[in-house]
């Protein structure tokens, strides 16, 4: 950062893609207020299925304890298939639709595990 502001000793805060120095206090609250909420976040990792699973989806690798997934039940090895009505082919169109979705929704998930299609809910707060 030294060498984006030419400044030393003088702290230097990164929001976005802009850059405060000094103690701009003014320009640091506005840019913070800009910034958009967050979004639901599903709290799993997730990638296409593909063919070796024989299922089209998002397969989950890892779930955040106390996450949204958490508590719907999910594991790693789930293939989500089916979201809020909709069909998901893989981690993509997962993440476009829960972008669309808003905070304190709880919506319908279908997901396979061991071959076996289940149903559950998932609330994001």
């Amino acid at each position: 950062m030294i060498r984006l502001s030419g400044q030393r000793g003088v702290p230097v805060i990164t929001v976005g893609d802009e850059v405060v120095v000094g103690f701009d206090r003014p320009r640091l609250e506005r840019l913070l207020a800009q910034r958009p909420a967050p979004g639901p976040r599903l709290g799993a990792s997730v990638a296409d299925a593909g063919p070796h699973l024989q299922t089209r989806g998002a397969y989950i690798g890892r779930v955040r304890t106390g996450s949204p997934a958490a508590r719907a039940g999910l594991r790693a090895g789930d293939v989500i298939v089916e979201l809020h009505g909709q069909s998901i082919d893989g981690a993509a169109s997962l993440e476009r639709l829960v972008n669309q979705l808003s905070l304190g929704m709880t919506v319908p998930v279908v997901y396979v595990r061991r071959g076996q299609r289940i149903a559950g809910q998932l609330t994001f707060e």
